[in-house]
């Protein structure tokens, strides 16, 4: 067990702090009034039913002493009305206990919603290159604890914590007014004694309980991958790999989760008896007080109900403790990734890119995804307006490169990248992006139906335009004669449908978004030749009135571009038409032989 100074319990308490300071705006918003009053009101009702829980032990010792026949009458109520008072008042407790439940429940939900909107934003907001850094898995585990933590938090710091603490208070200052000093004295060492032991071994447990959480998130990933990847599992018959490779993962969560069962099993114990040893040595004072006439047996009861009283709550606050500790380190996690700044973010003078014709402009660009590997050594470039021009290269030139810093997933590290003359990295990006439209390589839909995936181009789109641009992708046909038409699920990922299906839905999507740039991403790459050949007049058609970027590995699909861009190596080496290329017999040609040369011998 770490001693309580020790360097890291001291940082784990800093970072306690601070996830404490980043919740509370949550449920004390400075501009929300309504909110404010309704957390008041329930602690208002808080401090009732703590007032009437004090109270209620002192009819129990008035309706034993009036069966006794001993001391005096609690206001001047028999035996029969002083316990109808008993179980009036612990009516009454319950009932306030649970009207501030119910006034803080909103506040909790609320705050809740505002936090996971804000993650989801967040993590929507971070460039390309963190998630592509990330496991999908991983960081659902990362949300999915760190909200569930802060209503664990809220709920029981402020409904649990703060009560036991009053009710505490108030019942060792009754005992001591009532009785002796010595019984407050000892109610006080059994809580510091207890909060003590409870706190220090708590400490030790975290560092169990983080391993175990990194042992769950490893396997949740392991698990998330395979499942996202069933086909390759299968096209290998790798289950029983899979399977082991899981199970290696459980293996280390299992052994981290009994470290941590066995570490609870010892922090009980030693709560027990300190607990226990409190409550034997206040009933053992009251004992003695009965035997020596100074107490009646009403006394002695009511100080058994105190103990009771406060003992049951302290065996709870080790649970508690221990769960807000562990939910301080999963709102840490989340809040550590919240304050992750995005790579590309707007300008503070940001402005809205105005499209007014569509020309984009690379002037000696230069990027690399890591500074040690440049991909783009200072490409320029110009594309008019209207116009299509394609960019082709062997693998690695850095073709889907242009395509990522046009988009803005990254931003270039020297040179410019404009479109009508501004440079995208002084424009916002939702305006940026509302006026490019991307068909890549492999299109990903969502597990919905044909309509909400084709819809998903532009938010608002009525049917007749969704089945205009469905027409105009040349896919409406086949949706048609589905059973259900466009209502048909594509399954996870698009997975029901065909590769060229999937294109086509893309296209439609992207071509009911309407924006005045178009970048296809190696758009038929993925297809066979009869399916390239159909996707192509489609793809022809999305373009018209366009500027069209085409970055393609197939020649084909390029060959009436207006322009054509040859990369090696992140250098323009060549440009020019098509036919003019093929005439100058140089790296376009060889590109263009050696396609021809396959084509043939398939």
């Amino acid at each position: 067990m770490p001693p309580m100074d020790d360097p890291s319990a001291a940082d784990e308490r800093r970072s306690g702090l601070r996830t404490l300071r980043k919740v509370w705006p949550y449920v004390w918003p400075a501009t929300e009034r309504s909110v404010k009053i309704r957390v008041l009101l329930a602690i208002l009702v808080l401090v009732a039913a703590k007032g009437i829980a004090v109270v209620t032990p002192v009819f129990y010792k008035g309706a034993v002493d009036a069966l006794a026949g001993e001391g005096v009458p609690v206001l001047a109520l028999g035996a029969v009305g002083l316990t109808v008072a008993y179980g009036m008042a612990r009516v009454m407790n319950t009932g306030f206990q649970q009207l501030r439940d119910v006034i803080f429940a909103p506040v909790t939900q609320r705050a809740l919603r505002r936090l996971a909107l804000t993650t989801f934003r967040h993590i929507h907001a971070m460039s390309m290159r963190y998630h592509i850094t990330r496991k999908t898995g991983g960081l659902s585990r990362i949300i999915e604890r760190g909200v569930k933590g802060v209503e664990f938090l809220l709920r029981f710091l402020v409904l649990s914590i703060g009560p036991l603490l009053l009710e505490l208070t108030l019942v060792a200052v009754v005992l001591a007014w009532w009785f002796d000093i010595w019984y407050l004295v000892a109610v006080a060492v059994t809580v510091v004694l207890y909060v003590w032991f409870t706190f220090a071994v708590t400490e030790w447990r975290v560092k169990l309980r983080r391993e175990m959480n990194r042992q769950d998130t490893d396997a949740n990933q392991k698990a998330i991958d395979s499942l996202l990847n069933y086909e390759t599992v299968k096209y290998f018959g790798a289950e029983d790999r899979e399977a082991a490779r899981y199970d290696v993962a459980m293996k280390g969560y299992a052994e981290a989760a009994l470290k941590t069962a066995y570490s609870l099993g010892a922090l009980n114990f030693g709560q027990a008896v300190i607990i226990t040893a409190g409550l034997v040595s206040v009933m053992v004072m009251a004992a003695i007080g009965v035997e020596s006439g100074k107490m009646t047996v009403g006394d002695f009861v009511m100080v058994n109900a105190y103990m009771i009283q406060i003992t049951g709550p302290l065996g709870f606050l080790g649970t508690v403790y221990r769960e807000i500790r562990q939910s301080l380190v999963d709102m840490g996690e989340m809040f550590d990734l919240l304050e992750q700044p995005p790579d590309v973010q707007d300008a503070p003078d940001a402005r809205d890119l105005n499209v007014s014709g569509g020309q984009i402009r690379l002037e000696n660009v230069r990027f690399g995804y890591e500074a040690e590997r440049e991909i783009l050594k200072g490409v320029s470039l110009t594309v008019e307006a209207g116009q299509t021009v394609a960019i082709v290269g062997s693998t690695g030139s850095g073709k889907s490169t242009i395509g990522r810093l046009l988009f803005r997933f990254y931003d270039v590290s020297a040179g410019q990248l404009l479109i009508d003359g501004q440079d995208v990295r002084e424009v916002t990006q939702k305006s940026l992006h509302a006026a490019i439209g991307v068909v890549p390589q492999d299109t990903v839909l969502f597990n919905d139906t044909i309509r909400y995936n084709i819809a998903y181009g532009r938010d608002g789109a009525t049917e007749d335009d969704i089945v205009e641009a469905a027409r105009a992708a040349q896919i409406h046909d086949f949706i048609a004669s589905l059973p259900e038409g466009y209502d048909t699920p594509v399954g996870e990922r698009g997975l029901k449908l065909s590769g060229g299906e999937k294109q086509r839905v893309g296209i439609a999507r992207s071509l009911l978004k309407n924006p005045p740039i178009l970048l296809l991403d190696e758009a038929t790459s993925a297809l066979d030749t009869d399916t390239e050949q159909e996707i192509k007049g489609a793809l022809a058609r999305a373009g018209q009135g366009r500027t069209v970027i085409t970055i393609a590995h197939r020649l084909s699909t390029i060959a009436e571009a207006d322009r054509i861009v040859v990369l090696e190596q992140g250098d323009v080496v060549e440009t020019g038409t098509h036919d003019a290329l093929i005439a100058q017999g140089g790296r376009y040609a060889q590109l263009w032989q050696r396609q021809q040369a396959d084509r043939d011998v398939a």
